[in-house]
């Protein structure tokens, strides 16, 4: 059942922005602005930080999907609240809209679960914060990715130059800067900005699949994996080698008995292989 999550002294408006569920482990969360193509407000920014710590240490909530309600996952900013009636209160308008809206992607990117962008429809311009954010990202087909900044008058900021040379090569970052034209979910996968795309009529589908198979894993062990992950891409070698050997000894002292556990199970119970999938964390001490 859809959820909204209230919050006492909060427009009702706002609070509906953002759309949740939780189910057999997964929170499925939606941008709730259909209407204006799921476009990201300042209040829709705020609420979603609201819903991202509500969710980030539940129990009952192993992996997060981003979506979008509607035929879109977000068609960036809204022109209209988030630049024309800030910029209206000056460069204070400006960066405090800013701070919310960069600070929930940020939040993301370095959330304490698992998370996937489930691309159903338009991702324009800051919609790519978000999905860079996503350390999976699965979109339909139909699905239609543009950074359209350059067609009325802008650069593609707020890190979407930045996500679009990270995701794809030099040439295709400057090819979809430049023209401003769009590449649909076929065209996304080839250039890497997702992992896969499908019709649209599977999608929930195979990120169900995927969710599903995040939830068999060790959670400790994916939250230092998604970080070295990202952390690593930044640096030499020599220096992620370093940062590797620390992080998994830091991983291995807060969860030692999974550890101890997936070890046993490969080694003496000879119960599963690591390279075909994951220990039974059922029969792991608690």
């Amino acid at each position: 059942m859809t959820q909204f999550l209230h919050v006492d002294g909060v427009d009702p408006v706002e609070i509906e922005t953002v759309a949740y569920t939780v189910e057999d482990g997964v929170a499925w969360v939606s941008l709730n602005r259909p209407d204006k193509r799921n476009c990201m407000s300042p209040r829709l920014n705020r609420q979603m930080m609201r819903v991202l710590d509500e969710l980030e240490f539940r129990e009952d909530v192993g992996v997060l999907v981003l979506t979008g309600e509607g035929t879109a996952w977000t068609a960036g900013m809204d022109l209209k609240e988030y630049f024309r009636e800030t910029e209206a209160q000056g460069l204070k308008g400006t960066r405090g809209a800013q701070r919310e809206s960069y600070g929930w992607w940020r939040r993301l990117r370095w959330y304490q679960k698992p998370t996937i962008a489930m691309v159903n429809g338009w991702c324009f311009g800051g919609g790519y914060g978000p999905l860079f954010a996503c350390d999976l990202a699965f979109a339909a087909e139909e699905a239609q990715f543009g950074l359209s900044e350059i067609n009325w008058g802008i650069l593609p900021g707020g890190g979407a130059a930045k996500v679009a040379t990270e995701l794809t090569n030099f040439r295709n970052a400057m090819y979809h800067s430049l023209m401003g034209e769009n590449v649909d979910g076929r065209k996304a996968a080839e250039w890497g900005f997702v992992n896969e795309a499908l019709p649209l009529d599977r999608l929930k589908d195979r990120v169900t699949e995927v969710a599903k198979v995040l939830l068999t894993k060790n959670p400790v062990a994916l939250k230092a994996t998604k970080d070295a992950i990202r952390r690593v891409r930044e640096m030499t070698y020599d220096n992620a080698e370093d940062f590797l050997v620390r992080a998994q000894e830091a991983a291995n002292s807060f969860d030692n008995e999974g550890r101890k556990e997936g070890i046993k199970q490969f080694i003496d119970d000879k119960s599963y292989k690591p390279g075909l999938g994951a220990y039974d964390k059922t029969k792991q001490k608690a």
